[in-house]
């Protein structure tokens, strides 16, 4: 189910929203509701890589080579 929030931006902001969003054919809130949607997917993946390369990181060195510390930190 979708949910409405609410934010204060500044005027400055707000005419650069409005900008991108013609650019893109779309109203603002609608444009500022896929920014947020992609930031936080975006963020979900970083949060999942990290993840992944710290528990995978050592046996991945151990069959490829390559030392696991120091690529662990990459993400």
């Amino acid at each position: 189910m979708p949910r409405e929030i609410r934010i204060e931006i500044s005027d400055e902001l707000y005419e650069q929203l409005q900008q991108a969003a013609a650019e893109r054919h779309l109203p603002p809130e609608a444009y500022a509701g896929r920014v947020l949607d992609a930031d936080l997917t975006r963020a979900r993946f970083h949060e999942g890589a990290r993840a992944f390369i710290a528990e995978h990181a050592q046996g991945f060195a151990e069959r490829f080579g390559g030392s696991a510390g120091s690529n662990a930190d990459a993400a």
